[in-house]
């Protein structure tokens, strides 16, 4: 038994010195780490941690400082974290959070002594090349764009007529006898034969006749009777569309004419042909249709985003590849109020001249409006960092300093956005590698939103000097909290 209990004692004792090796160790290693940080144990008679700035050296600090003042020497602005630059203070020390020496910023170095907007990072030449960041300058330039669409070319409605008789009778001889030929107004289309025709023809002879004879009497009621008569029955034969020249040789004749010859309204093709010879008409009855081309629409299908730049009166031209290397200039003349519901377009409808009849109707023709802005600040496309809610430019500043300026975008013209605010013309600009450098402010950003914790205080000072005011006091309480041994068992 005894020599059990012997076994047992040792067992616990080598227990007991293993514990008290592994916390010597664990010191060590504390002391090793506090050594990394600038925080090594207080040196001997003083009571303070060597990391921590004496009293002293804050007074040569500002001594130092006055007399670079007026030897005209660097100046010192503030004192910044190396690792997280957001974090400032007016005084040298150590940083709170990575246990490092506060270095200085200099007057050239800070430019003009204001703080760098909110955002803003730091990279140097070198790694500037690495992520290959180019520059543009913020420019005031004219601005035009030419919005490019599909046209089909139609008839102009406005030029279209229709030709009826007015009267009931037969065809005796048609002149225009093909669809698609080409007459001129007052060309004559057809001669027709009608029996209200010739009946009134007579009338109008006879009251010519009573006016010759009843103008000489001496009752002006009688003489007026007969001229009223004579009127209405010449303007029945205007009505009937019989012209002036007409009726003057009847009057020459003296007697009716049989067939009666109707003659184009208008210049233009003929675009229906319903007269044929011996053919029985009423005045319901279309005989032609013809569509002067002299004139001629062009139906283009624009974008809803594109209709805002659409107005009346605009210039537009069209291309037809029948006529390689030609171009026709017209303008817009309507806006159709529907928009199409399967293709979400809308249709535009253009005027254009034709002289020459080249502009047939149903050719297709590309279309080009040309939209002016004037002169605009502008930047290109490569520059702006569109995440859906913000847009973002980087500004390049002096020192490799790049700060990110929120703009307001207008329309976008080719290969350039159109600033509405945001930007100044001059200003240079970040144009490529702005997609890392906004992911290096943004990492920069929340380490340093982690850094500016309450504790990070640039009033109180650093955190980690405030503790170790009492490093003596601190440092003896852990080696005999390390050193203290636990009881023994048995003891």
């Amino acid at each position: 038994m005894e020599e059990e209990k012997k076994k047992r004692r040792f067992g616990e004792t080598i227990a007991v010195l293993l514990i008290l090796i592994l916390v010597g160790v664990g010191y060590l290693s504390r002391g090793s780490i506090k050594g990394l940080f600038g925080l090594a144990p207080a040196s001997k008679g003083t009571g303070q941690p060597q990391g921590e700035l004496k009293k002293d050296d804050m007074d040569m600090s500002s001594i130092t400082m006055d007399e670079e003042k007026k030897t005209g020497e660097k100046k010192i602005l503030y004192w910044v974290d190396p690792m997280h630059p957001v974090y400032k203070s007016d005084k040298p020390g150590i940083a709170p959070d990575c246990g490092m020496q506060l270095v200085p910023v200099y007057a050239e170095e800070g430019g003009t002594g204001e703080a760098p907007p909110k955002g803003s990072t730091m990279i140097t030449p070198a790694k500037q090349q690495i992520i290959g960041v180019t520059y543009g300058v913020v420019s005031v330039e004219p601005l035009t764009r030419t919005i490019r669409t599909v046209g089909r070319i139609t008839y102009d409605e406005t030029k279209i007529v229709k030709i009826n008789p007015k009267i009931e009778g037969w065809i005796e001889k048609v002149y225009v006898d093909f669809t698609g030929k080409l007459v001129k107004k007052g060309q004559p289309l057809i001669s027709i034969y009608s029996p209200e025709l010739v009946s009134t023809q007579q009338e109008y002879l006879l009251a010519l006749k009573s006016k010759e004879y009843l103008s000489k009497s001496p009752f002006p009621e009688i003489a007026n009777s007969s001229n009223s008569l004579l009127q209405s029955t010449k303007k029945r034969l205007e009505f009937w569309d019989i012209r002036e020249d007409e009726i003057r040789e009847i009057e020459k004749r003296g007697e009716p004419v049989k067939t009666m010859t109707l003659y184009a309204p208008s210049s233009g093709f003929v675009l229906t042909r319903n007269a044929f010879e011996r053919q029985r008409v009423m005045p319901e009855s279309e005989l032609y249709t013809i569509a002067d081309l002299s004139r001629v629409w062009v139906l283009a299908d624009i974008y809803e985003y594109e209709i805002p730049m659409i107005k009346l009166g605009q210039t537009a031209t069209i291309l037809l590849s029948y006529y390689p290397g030609e171009t026709f200039s017209g303008k817009v003349t309507y806006i159709y109020p529907q928009l199409d519901n399967i293709t979400r377009t809308l249709k535009v409808r253009l005027e254009f001249s034709n002289p020459d009849f080249k502009l047939k109707p149903d050719m297709y023709a590309n279309v080009g409006f040309q939209i002016d802005y004037g002169k605009q600040i502008s930047v290109p496309e490569e520059a702006v960092l569109d995440s859906g809610n913000e847009q973002i430019v980087f500004v390049a500043r002096e020192e490799g300093l790049f700060e990110p300026r929120k703009v307001s975008l207008g329309a976008k013209v080719d290969k350039r956005f159109i600033i509405l605010s945001g930007l100044v013309p001059g200003e240079k600009i970040v144009t490529s590698g702005n997609f890392l450098i906004d992911s290096e402010s943004r990492l920069k950003s929340a380490m340093g939103g982690m850094a500016g914790m309450p504790e990070m205080s640039q009033e109180a000072g650093p955190p980690a000097a405030k503790e170790q005011k009492t490093p003596s006091a601190s440092v003896g309480k852990q080696k005999q909290e390390q050193t203290k041994m636990p009881p023994m068992p048995g003891m």
